[in-house]
């Protein structure tokens, strides 16, 4: 559509504003790798096109009174060849809950401090039927799967709840968590730049809070 209309677009935005003073589009996205983030502006074009990557903002309300009108068109089978195909679907086995659609997730990160230490934040996540996520910093060191990494070279989730375990909160790991409705921050560092976007924050021993609430969580849920 943007070549039709001889516009510019921006893919996989994690953040969009407008320069009201300029009448610009600022279309925010991850470059080189992740290591940066680029503010991208249309200056010379119009109309300023974006698309934004996944879970990034949340799903507007659903307002049954809107009516649309349904257009079916055919298009010509040549239209839709493609010179790749499906040859293999292989599923990760996991106890947990779909990082992508859970309501409830437990993530580490280099706080836990090693692979088997991981075991605490699965712990917590299994009593609440969570999912569990990871930083990028835990990732890269071999404890837990790629396919658990939340931020802006992994997933970006908006659950209800969203806790964070020794997560320091680095801008590349708070894009990806940061439209969370409730976001509960456990760190001994009590600067650590996740509080700032914390609801609620834990500033103490991660190794005795995990599970501290672990036991109370699955004594309450009991009931």
């Amino acid at each position: 559509m943007a070549i039709t209309v001889d516009a510019g677009l921006t893919a996989d935005c994690t953040g969009l504003d407008i320069d009201e003073k300029e009448g610009l589009l600022l279309q925010t996205r991850p470059a080189f790798g992740g290591n940066i983030m680029a503010t991208i502006i249309s200056p010379n074009h119009r109309p300023q096109m974006a698309t934004v990557r996944h879970k990034v903002m949340k799903e507007a309300e659903v307002h049954k009174s809107h009516k649309a009108e349904i257009v079916r068109a055919d298009y010509p089978s040549e239209m839709l060849t493609s010179r790749t195909k499906l040859l293999d679907i292989v599923e990760e086995i996991e106890e947990t809950v779909n990082l992508a659609e859970a309501d409830i997730i437990v993530s580490g990160g280099r706080g836990v401090g090693g692979e088997e230490k991981f075991s605490l934040v699965r712990d917590l996540a299994k009593v609440l039927n969570a999912a569990v996520g990871a930083s990028r910093s835990s990732v890269d060191a071999g404890w837990i799967p790629y396919s658990h990494q939340v931020g802006q070279t992994g997933k970006t989730v908006c659950p209800k709840l969203y806790i964070a375990c020794g997560i320091s909160g680095q801008i590349q790991h708070l894009i990806g968590m940061q439209s969370s409705n409730v976001i509960v921050a456990i760190n001994k560092d009590p600067d650590a730049p996740i509080f700032k976007v914390a609801t609620y924050g834990i500033v103490g021993d991660l190794f005795e809070i995990v599970p501290a609430l672990t036991a109370a969580f699955k004594k309450a849920l009991k009931k």
